[in-house]
């Protein structure tokens, strides 16, 4: 059986299998398929034709709009935006008459990323916590925290501060011109002070 929470939307042509997890104020929209064993978090939003695979992680608060597939063995924290029609893939070599399963990459988006519309995600790649992957970008490696990345292949194009505004970086410090929040960047990247 399903353990889904309390006040969520499922509408009447999803399709959830049981046993899956499906967190408190989650709505999932038209057309969309939970898959047995598919972990959800709290206040989600689904939108139409999302397919969540069986040992994909969603976290709380995760909107992935309409037309995106979370296959198995990705996980996605908080907080995380799926633009419409990106894609993640799960294997590095598919071939139709060869079954690769047992080389399913693990894929991590972390915390407050943005995944624009139609960018795609190869499998095994970490996207840090408040990354932006711009629309239509293909990202073939890892992208850091705060980086903002565009292109095919996508290219480093800057920083953006938590609110997705893009900073302006001068000797390694920068404030949010929206919101007022103070980074500093180093060897590792860049920080929220």
């Amino acid at each position: 059986m399903a353990k889904i929470g309390n006040n969520i939307y499922i509408h009447p042509t999803a399709t959830i299998e049981e046993p899956c997890e499906i967190g408190k104020g989650t709505k999932i929209w038209h057309y969309s398929h939970i898959m047995k064993g598919a972990k959800i978090g709290e206040n989600c939003q689904l939108g139409q034709n999302v397919f969540i695979d069986s040992m994909a992680e969603i976290g709380n608060r995760v909107k992935i709009q309409n037309n995106v597939s979370v296959y198995s063995c990705v996980k996605i924290e908080d907080d995380v935006f799926c633009g419409p029609s990106m894609v993640f893939t799960n294997v590095i070599n598919p071939r139709s008459p060869i079954s690769r399963k047992s080389e399913f990459k693990e894929t991590l988006v972390k915390k407050g990323a943005t995944l624009g519309a139609n960018s795609t995600i190869l499998c095994g790649i970490t996207i840090g916590e408040y990354a932006f992957i711009g629309a239509g970008a293909v990202v073939t490696k890892d992208v850091p925290s705060y980086a903002l990345v565009y292109g095919n292949p996508a290219r480093f194009n800057g920083w953006m501060c938590e609110c997705g505004v893009k900073l302006q970086i001068k000797n390694c410090k920068g404030i949010c011109k929206f919101c007022g929040k103070r980074y500093s960047k180093n060897s590792s990247g860049l920080k929220c002070e």
